[in-house]
């Protein structure tokens, strides 16, 4: 069996690495020989545009997709998108996921002993403007088990997909809550080595987008390259 070797991505430290001994399925997914470059084809650095897509409201207001309302506490979750030289990526296409209140996937695979929500997919989608900014209404999600070390549970966490001009240009990352005493225990969170590029995973409590009586604000930037890029996963 060859030996596993660990692979970084570019800017070592201030990104995950392929293989993180303590985040246990990396032990399967990281590669084991060295990785071999495919020159990228037209159709792989080109790619539909949606500027002119008609944008349903649902798909960013997670809590408006079916006839009730969803369990737990709403949240406005908002930022910009730049890159390394703090220029907006306008239009980009930005995809979230995430338990419910609960802390559970509408997934068949997740068994989790929580109830699901029937007014809660917890999956959405929008486009940034033309100054880089997007806007996500949803439920804070709950902390879960995940089977990955004896009492392992996971950060309450948004997951983002964010695509550039190509599909091969996809980059996915996750977005916690500051203050949650999870952190500090989770591998996932903790295998970027670097502590100030992991707190650029952490949002920040907004109090400009907090809307009275109804939901808290949370500004969660994210910088795609660059000495302050956000950490993303392979």
């Amino acid at each position: 069996m060859a030996k596993t070797v660990t692979y970084r991505r570019p800017n070592p430290d201030t990104q995950p690495p392929y293989l993180h001994p303590a985040y246990v399925s990396s032990l399967k997914r990281a590669p084991s020989k060295s990785l071999v470059y495919l020159p990228h084809t037209l159709s792989e650095v080109t790619g539909p545009t949606f500027a002119n897509e008609p944008m349903d409201v649902k798909a960013c207001d997670l809590t408006r997709q079916h006839s009730g309302e969803p369990l737990g506490e709403r949240i406005i979750v908002s930022g910009r998108v730049l890159d390394e030289e703090g220029r907006p990526l306008r239009h980009s296409l930005i995809e979230v996921w995430q338990a419910n209140a609960a802390g559970r996937y509408l997934h068949k695979r997740d068994q989790h002993d929580a109830p699901l929500d029937p007014n809660f997919t917890g999956c959405g989608h929008t486009l940034t403007d033309a100054e880089g900014r997007y806007r996500f209404v949803t439920i804070r999600p709950g902390a879960y088990p995940w089977g990955n070390h004896h009492n392992a549970w996971r950060p309450a966490h948004i997951h983002f997909s964010l695509f550039g001009a190509a599909f091969a240009s996809r980059l996915v990352t996750q977005m916690y809550f500051p203050g949650d005493p999870l952190l500090p225990f989770d591998p996932i969170f903790n295998c970027t080595a670097d502590e100030s590029a992991r707190k650029r995973l952490i949002s920040l409590f907004d109090w400009e987008t907090t809307i009275p009586s109804q939901a808290l604000g949370f500004k969660f930037d994210i910088v795609l390259a660059g000495r302050d890029a956000t950490p993303m996963e392979t």
